[in-house]
């Protein structure tokens, strides 16, 4: 008998109207930090912004090496509890629901955790736990409510099984591209950006994190990994819009190593890190609303 052939028809997630991704083809860029705090900035938008207040929820895809449920203080919460249909209620920080590969890894022997479970799987067994964590979910936590304005979804490195499975399968509404300014970053950027295109995902914008650090006391931007030029000429010569460029700050880091995304850290804290850290703030602010006007 003749085979089926044709291209594989996309579906949406199940109690999600709108699918953000956070990309990159390299890893170690800040994808994962990006994330949480671009869902948070999503969520905290005001109605008196011209929108009513979004129900956001953040989905890890990076199977071998998850950091949602460390930045976002769910790292010894236990397992998920399921539905009585069998589907994954994501676990709750912050005000906002979270669904990870870290949650769902056995305890490591002798340590009573699951910080030092390694993920061995070849392909296959990569693609079908994606397809679970897509679509065996249940975004309105168990409840039967309305589910999620938007999914934030951090992907990993790479062009490899996650990126293709997700590109394959789900109607995505847009990729936001994180890099920072070095050469080797931004060869890497290229190709998840041709990527993405080969398996039509709409492209938001290119974010350039840890661009500069603001010194204290002198309040100019220093350079450390290099001047952002190479990154603007990449997202002029892709044709891809600048969505901000954030400068590198210390608060950023200690507050995601504690659970506590930087969005949500206290003024006094961002202060702290003086106008760097206020710019930071602002920057994802801006940014989630440039995302949420365009995917509306």
């Amino acid at each position: 008998m003749p085979r089926r052939s044709g291209p594989i028809q996309k579906r949406s997630i199940p109690n999600v109207k709108k699918v953000i991704v956070v990309a990159s083809g390299k890893g170690g860029v800040g994808k994962s930090t990006i994330a949480v705090n671009l869902a948070f900035s999503l969520a905290l938008l005001k109605a008196s912004q011209g929108f009513a207040p979004l129900k956001v929820g953040i989905l890890d895809l990076d199977i071998f090496g998850p950091s949602i449920p460390t930045l976002m203080g769910l790292q010894d919460s236990g397992e998920p509890e399921l539905t009585a249909k069998g589907a994954i209620i994501p676990l709750m920080n912050h005000g906002l629901p979270s669904m990870s590969m870290g949650f769902l890894l056995p305890p490591s022997s002798g340590s009573g955790t699951n910080n030092d479970t390694p993920v061995v799987w070849r392909g296959l067994m990569v693609q079908k736990a994606v397809q679970q964590l897509l679509f065996d979910v249940d975004w309105t936590s168990g409840d039967g409510g309305s589910g999620l304005d938007v999914l934030v979804i951090d992907m990993p490195p790479g062009t490899g099984d996650v990126p293709l499975t997700l590109g394959q399968l789900v109607e995505i509404d847009g990729a936001v591209i994180v890099s920072t300014p070095q050469d080797v970053a931004l060869a890497d950027v290229r190709k998840g950006i041709a990527m993405m295109r080969k398996v039509s995902i709409p492209i938001i914008g290119m974010l350039l994190n840890q661009s500069h650090f603001i010194c204290p006391s002198c309040t100019q931007p220093h350079y450390l990994f290099g001047e952002p030029d190479k990154f603007r000429t990449t997202a002029s010569q892709l044709g891809i819009d600048i969505l901000c460029e954030l400068p590198l700050v210390s608060g950023v880091s200690t507050t995601g190593d504690r659970g506590i995304p930087y969005s949500l850290a206290p003024k006094e804290g961002r202060e702290a890190d003086s106008a760097g850290g206020l710019s930071w703030n602002e920057a994802m602010i801006n940014v989630a609303e440039k995302i949420w006007k365009t995917i509306r």
